[in-house]
């Protein structure tokens, strides 16, 4: 049977992810008749997951990096205007780089950071391999790919 085949060549994967990969190859099945089988077969369902978040940080330290905005509210001639800083920090190292600051973000100006950032010469996320980021929505799909093109 495909499930206790999968199983035994896949030790870690728990019947959720068993069901994935059954979907991806057209088969539908419920996670509970999954569950069922490897029980039956002498399998755990629940089986030992991949690495925790914890291990995969300890893993990859060198690899990470973080962006995020912070706001700073500067009084000028015309009033007071709110500038959007975004900074990146190096998580094993703890270094920070302002990759811009502008009163008005948008795509275009993200899509330049995202090709800057990955430099070949003296990019900030030169040797990154992995960038979190929350869902701002100024994090768009071509930000996304941009960073990928380049290996981020």
């Amino acid at each position: 049977m495909l499930i206790v085949q999968m199983a035994r060549e896949n030790p870690r994967w728990g019947y959720t992810r068993i069901r994935g990969a059954l979907y991806n190859l057209g088969h539908v099945i419920g996670r509970n008749t999954i569950k069922r089988i490897l029980l039956d077969n002498g399998f755990d369902p629940m089986r030992k997951r991949g690495m925790s978040w914890k291990t995969f940080l300890k893993a990859h330290w060198g690899a990470i990096a973080a962006t995020d905005f912070f706001s700073v509210e500067v009084i000028t001639q015309s009033g007071l205007v709110r500038y959007f800083v975004l900074f990146v920090i190096d998580l094993k190292t703890r270094q920070i780089e302002i990759a811009g600051i502008l009163s008005q973000p948008d795509g275009a100006w993200m899509n330049q950071i995202a090709r800057n950032l990955p430099d070949c010469e003296d990019g900030f996320l030169n040797g990154s391999r992995y960038l979190i980021h929350d869902r701002d929505p100024l994090s768009t799909r071509s930000f996304r790919e941009t960073l990928g093109s380049s290996g981020v």
